[in-house]
């Protein structure tokens, strides 16, 4: 029997995400409705700037008060689509503290307070539901959370932010320059007026964190993510993988140790066969490949940002959490039974492919080579361009530790006829 009093949602931000959260659950109430089990009613929204006009919502449910509105008491389910860490935290733990469940899409906040929050909602026996957080529409968290849950996750690899491979995409496509594809993601709205947060890896670090978390049944705060940006790549960058048969993406990667006994995780530039299910991620769409035991590999694709898709995610949340109230108990909540350690990126292993500035003479090669060899980094291949007494030297490596790799570099830079290191970039997805 279908309940008649409705479950109110308060609903913080009003945005591009928060006023497609709004226009969906107006005009697919019926909907909601029917698959709930319950009537839902928007019980308010809080905003900065209520003077914006807002098409399609009634001006008597803005407020500025967004405390005053998760306090009320009566809000059964709060959804936060305000991001940033404050007042976003403040508010989501009053919400809990009056009863509320919340849904949230901020990833910063998540990946920085994540534990703390889980512990408070089940506190207070309340529910914690981010699925908008990591990859907009790709429905990932709850399958990691959820459908693999007696599963062992060994590796998450994935293209979770929708700017840089925009921006990657135009510039292995049309041979753009980095600046060039930028510009051109800004004029599409892709890329934000200050592209920081994406370019150089912080929003995807943030992603990272909550899915090693959620996959590998432990506590990954973004302070453990490793970050490079992406704004060093060049075309020549991309002509030495088009000669590997590979293109560059930026990539969130998450593994357990072969052993078992830790963790990494880590965002950066990498080179990724183009054989490979990844490499053909174009435009601005997220896609994130899993590798688990039993299940083997699994690959979700689709939208990763913009209005409606996160809007989708975020509405899958709600009706869960609607759900869950309404039988009077809560979903999964945080797993890290297993407290595994996150390791250094100098203990990551993988290939790498350096490019090195050298003089044009005999001899030149055999140093290098020595100079690896030392370092105990084995090389796959050398191809060698030289003209006018300056050569271009390419060497791909077999796998070995980033330290390893590190001091190899440090050690090169050091030999006379080494001009410089133009590049140096890690092989994934092999």
């Amino acid at each position: 029997m279908m309940r008649t009093r409705p479950l109110k949602v308060a609903l913080l931000g009003c945005g591009v995400v928060g006023s497609e959260v709004a226009r969906i659950m107006t005009t697919h109430a019926d909907d909601l409705t029917a698959r709930i089990g319950a009537p839902v009613e928007l019980a308010g929204i809080a905003v900065r700037r209520p003077s914006r006009v807002r098409a399609g919502i009634p001006a008597e449910l803005i407020t500025t008060d967004a405390t005053a509105l998760v306090k009320r008491g009566d809000i059964d389910v709060v959804v936060e689509v305000i991001g940033g860490l404050e007042p976003a935290r403040g508010l989501i733990t009053t919400a809990f503290e009056h009863g509320a469940s919340v849904v949230s899409a901020n990833k910063a906040l998540l990946a920085e307070d994540g534990a703390a929050l889980h512990a408070a909602a089940e506190q207070h026996g309340v529910d914690l539901y981010y699925e908008a957080a990591v990859a907009g529409a790709i429905p990932l968290v709850r399958p990691l959370r959820e459908s693999l849950a007696g599963d062992t996750v060994n590796r998450v690899l994935g293209i979770v932010n929708g700017t840089t491979n925009f921006i990657l995409d135009k510039m292995d496509t049309s041979g753009a320059g980095y600046s060039e594809a930028l510009d051109e993601a800004t004029a599409l709205g892709y890329a934000e007026a200050d592209p920081t947060a994406d370019v150089e890896g912080f929003d995807a670090a943030a992603k990272a964190a909550i899915l090693a978390g959620i996959a590998f049944h432990t506590r990954v705060r973004l302070d453990d993510v490793h970050r490079e940006g992406m704004t060093e790549v060049t075309a020549a960058d991309f002509a030495s993988a088009k000669q590997m048969g590979c293109t560059i993406k930026l990539l969130a990667i998450c593994e357990r140790a072969a052993d078992g006994r830790s963790v990494t995780a880590r965002v950066h530039p990498a080179m990724i066969p183009l054989t490979h299910p990844l490499a053909s991620v174009r435009e601005a769409y997220n896609a994130v490949f899993v590798e688990a035991e039993a299940a083997g590999q699994l690959m979700f694709y689709g939208p990763g940002a913009g209005g409606s898709p996160t809007a989708s995610a975020v509405l899958g949340d709600l009706v869960a959490v609607c759900r869950n109230k309404l039988a009077g108990t809560t979903g999964p909540g945080e797993s890290a039974y297993t407290r595994l350690p996150v390791s250094p990126m100098g203990e990551v292993v993988t290939r790498y492919h350096i490019s090195l500035d050298v003089a044009d003479r005999p001899g030149v090669l055999a140093q290098v080579a020595t100079v690896f060899a030392e370092h105990g980094v084995s090389i796959d291949t050398v191809r060698q361009q030289g003209k006018d007494g300056e050569a271009a030297l390419v060497v791909v490596t077999h796998r070995a530790a980033d330290a390893a790799l590190s001091a190899t570099v440090e050690a090169l830079r050091r030999l006379d006829t080494v001009r410089g290191v133009a590049s140096i970039m890690r092989v994934e997805g092999e």
